[in-house]
């Protein structure tokens, strides 16, 4: 299907919703919440995991690729759950596909200037996602509007200890312990989840600033909900608002890798058994060969 083909987005359409792996459920967690009547198609993208240490080119192929299959599935919209992705990918899917509507994960760098009464904020993120020119040119225009100082701290492994489900292993602790402390350290007082699987590892962050800062109030800026407010914006204005019959929507669910993998994801941290099909392989909207996703 090409940009071409896509006819005015019914409101009984799904969203896609796709991200490298399990963390862009953090994003579909928050989109189920706000518009509980809104079909969701989700592709973890797991054969392929992580992003973060991709290269932009591999991730832009990766993006129009799942985009390509999503839109095959008849989608209304495309959120990119995933700030690597977004960071890489954005623009290239919104000129392939420039009448679908594509919501992007930004880092929350705004919300968190406003939050800091320090004025020092940290930022948890992928190295992806921090070497990207869209980050850097963000952090610049919030540090000139605000004076705001971010202190950056690529986290290699923890996406992947997430993936692994491995949310309150010692390993996922003392690796979360070892990136929040020098933040805290050097005086941030707020700190901005710039990777949509962090949220999953809340607790672990919350108790590093107990050890740490805990005469501080430190704030943790998760943009998910962001995410879902401006999807249910832009489908209010394609008037393609899916407002339902009092029923939940449906979810179904592809992965380019183990399927009973992103089924137990799914119950372990939304509470949901959704079937997942697994995916062998994409094929890039640009009409190249077929990606191997394992």
């Amino acid at each position: 299907m090409t940009p071409s083909d896509l006819a005015a987005p019914s409101a009984n359409a799904p969203v896609g919703i796709f991200d490298s792996g399990v963390g862009g459920l953090s994003v579909l967690r928050h989109v189920r919440t706000l518009l509980p009547a809104e079909h969701l198609v989700y592709f973890a993208d797991t054969g392929f995991s992580p992003y973060g240490d991709k290269p932009e080119a591999l991730i832009v192929a990766r993006a129009l690729g799942i985009a390509a299959f999503l839109v095959e599935h008849g989608v209304k919209a495309l959120v990119v759950a995933c700030n690597t992705a977004t960071a890489a990918a954005i623009e290239a899917l919104r000129a392939r596909y420039p009448l679908l509507a594509v919501v992007g994960v930004e880092p929350g760098l705004k919300p968190a200037a406003a939050a800091s009464a320090g004025r020092i904020v940290g930022v948890l993120a992928t190295s992806a996602t921090l070497r990207s020119a869209r980050f850097a040119q963000l952090q610049a225009q919030v540090t000139a509007a605000t004076g705001v100082t971010f202190l950056l701290q690529a986290c290699p492994g923890l996406a992947d200890q997430i993936e692994r489900g491995e949310l309150r292993a010692p390993a996922t602790a003392r690796l979360v312990a070892a990136l929040v402390t020098p933040l805290l350290q050097h005086g941030a007082d707020t700190l901005v989840l710039g990777c949509t699987h962090y949220p999953f590892v809340t607790p672990l962050i919350e108790a590093v600033i107990r050890r740490h800062a805990a005469e501080h109030t430190v704030v943790l800026v998760d943009t998910g909900a962001a995410v879902a407010r401006q999807l249910e914006a832009v489908l209010c204005s394609a008037a393609a608002l899916n407002h339902g019959s009092g029923s939940a929507g449906q979810i179904s669910a592809f992965t380019s890798g183990t399927r009973s993998t992103t089924e137990q994801a799914f119950q372990r941290l939304l509470g949901e058994a959704v079937g997942v099909t697994a995916v062998a392989s994409l094929t890039a909207a640009t009409g190249a060969a077929p990606l191997a996703a394992i």
